[in-house]
């Protein structure tokens, strides 16, 4: 094997242990999660409705034809119908079947703003659909972590589970050796034997539960755990200041929604003016008087300047602020809420990690203290001073106060973890 394919083993090495960290299953369930992909489709719909806005200031063409009959047409006066007569001049009038092949073509020239508050409206809602999505990829972190910290909870357990096992089976051994040398009854082998018959089922079902785990975060993060023990995250401390969180960023893309419907409901009361040129090939034509005598088709043209103001839209214009003042209070309620629930939040985070750092402080000496006792209870156990199951008793309490201590500190990792994500850091 040539040292370029011992790098590269090395470099995949490298990066499947890697991705055992917190921050890299973080990343990775953030890029596997099926909601990543909403980035894409909503940047395509903002796209969209972006062009359909735009396209206010395109020239709007429309071709019609149109067949009728009616039941009268101008005519002559009789008393001109009698000169015409007098001088054998023949004139119909118009007929009464008449057609209509047409054109018409408009162009704005000023909309009231509504295109452009159309624009704004696109762009506010994308903005508010994007934000939904950081908070729902931002809520995934917590579930992420507690499967991550869950896990090495189980780790800790495991490892204590196997250092009861290793001290039962030392013991057991002794045991049988002082029955065998008459200083042991059979019952105290047995309840020692019991005991780690009851540790090795132990050990079983925190097996399971763990594979559980691994499992469950395996589908998060879309890859398996290479490594079969996860990286511990480093202790750190959390900063007091707050970034944004994305449920404020939320409601600021909300709101700036409303705005722009705001503006675009300002902008349906105003006059509208555009230019306009329409052009048909048909009966009759312009010219009425030349249509009168012939019934041939004709090409005819108008262009011109028009002006059209929706009066019907003041009916609700005053209804619709009043909706869009009520859903902005709303807004305002629900950002009050949100942030009464994170400083509530805070304050509960801030109060676990003193607990827990108290806690810490304590362990390392109740372990040693637990340690000595437990020594001590075998060295008695040899001599004939207490039986097995005070033994037993000491060598729980001490399994008991090393699992308490490894719980405390990944209790103290979650609860600062917890307190970073809920501050946002």
């Amino acid at each position: 094997m040539n040292r370029l394919q011992i790098a590269f083993i090395a470099l995949i090495v490298a990066l499947s242990a890697s991705a055992q960290s917190l921050d890299e299953c973080r990343r990775l369930a953030r890029e596997h999660y099926p909601e990543i992909r909403q980035y894409d489709l909503i940047s395509q719909t903002e796209q969209y409705n972006i062009s359909n806005a735009a396209r206010a200031w395109v020239p709007q063409v429309v071709l019609s034809g149109q067949a009728t009959y009616q039941s009268a047409t101008p005519t002559y006066p009789e008393a001109f119908n009698a000169i015409l007569d007098a001088n054998g001049i023949e004139m119909d009038g118009i007929r009464r079947d008449q057609y209509k092949i047409m054109i018409d073509v408009s162009q704005n020239i000023w909309d009231g703003g509504l295109s452009k508050a159309n624009i704004s409206i696109a762009e506010a809602e994308a903005a508010e659909q994007r934000s939904r999505v950081d908070v729902s990829l931002y809520d995934l972190q917590s579930r992420v972590d507690n499967l991550y910290f869950g896990i090495l909870l189980l780790d800790e357990r495991m490892a204590q589970t196997e250092g009861l096992i290793t001290v039962l089976e030392s013991n057991l051994k002794r045991m049988q050796s002082c029955y065998e040398n008459g200083v042991a009854r059979q019952a105290d082998v047995d309840a020692v034997e019991a005991e780690l018959l009851s540790a090795r089922q132990t050990m079983g079902q925190v097996e399971s539960s763990r594979a559980s785990f691994r499992r469950m975060l395996e589908l998060f993060i879309g890859q398996k755990l290479i490594t079969e023990k996860l990286e511990r995250p480093a202790m750190c401390e959390v900063l007091s200041s707050t970034s944004a969180r994305p449920e404020l960023e939320l409601f600021d893309a909300q709101e700036n929604r409303l705005a722009a419907q705001r503006k675009a409901i300002n902008s349906s009361v105003m006059p509208r003016f555009s230019a306009f040129a329409q052009g048909y090939y048909g009966y009759p034509g312009m010219d009425m008087f030349k249509s009168m005598v012939s019934t041939d088709w004709s090409l005819n043209a108008i262009i011109g300047v028009r002006m059209s103001w929706n009066i019907g839209a003041f009916y609700t214009m005053k209804n619709n602020l009043e909706k869009l003042k009520t859903a902005e209070q709303q807004i305002a309620v629900l950002r009050d809420v949100f942030l009464f629930n994170t400083r509530m939040q805070t304050t509960q985070d801030d109060g676990e990690i003193a607990r827990l750092r108290k806690a810490v402080e304590d362990d390392e000496r109740i372990v040693e203290l637990r340690r000595r006792v437990r020594m001590a209870a075998e060295s008695q156990l040899e001599n004939g001073v207490i039986d097995a199951t005070d033994l037993l008793c000491k060598i729980t309490d001490e399994t008991n106060a090393a699992l308490a201590r490894s719980t405390h500190e990944i209790e103290l990792l979650q609860a600062i973890y917890r307190l970073k994500t809920t501050l946002n850091q």
